[in-house]
């Protein structure tokens, strides 16, 4: 039907040992501002390699979320994302040292479900995905800076 990547790096000035554990939808709770899940699946009760959560999407739909690698050793993490009816989503982040601490090489791998789902991801996500990294990067950078939340500025409106 139709796919489209989109892709994002984003520097960090803490090591990958410590951003590693935070790619965790528990440990997201602490400094992503809205983050909501549900875990249906973890031996350990964190992110791991076959753990299943959700997350709402709106208007009464549900995101799965499976983990489909989770590489420690390899600062690696992949999450394949179905929202019913609209679209795939396959998230792979590699993180890589750098002078001043490490960077994340962050690719959003998009197939529509559904026409739907097609105008969707050429549209909203295609919009708004390079604003929502730059949170993304600011948020975790404060969170290991402060131990505290970044709290997202209210939209104008």
């Amino acid at each position: 039907m139709f796919a489209q990547t989109f892709n994002s790096i984003h520097h960090y000035e803490f090591s990958r040992e410590e951003v590693f554990p935070l790619l965790c939808p528990v440990r997201e709770k602490d400094w992503i501002d809205g983050w909501e899940y549900e875990m249906v699946y973890s031996r350990s009760g964190l992110v791991e390699k076959d753990c299943v959560f959700t997350t709402p999407f709106g208007q009464g739909i549900e995101t799965t979320w499976y983990v489909s690698e989770h590489e420690p050793k390899l600062f690696y993490v992949e999450f394949v994302r179905v929202t019913q009816g609209l679209f795939t989503v396959r998230i792979s982040i590699q993180l890589d040292e750098s002078k001043t601490g490490c960077t994340a090489d962050i690719s959003y791998r998009y197939t529509a479900l559904s026409q739907l789902g097609k105008t969707m991801i050429e549209s909203m996500v295609a919009q708004h995905f390079h604003e929502d990294m730059k949170y993304w990067e600011k948020a975790l950078n404060h969170y290991l800076a402060t131990g505290k939340m970044l709290v997202k500025e209210p939209m104008a409106g």
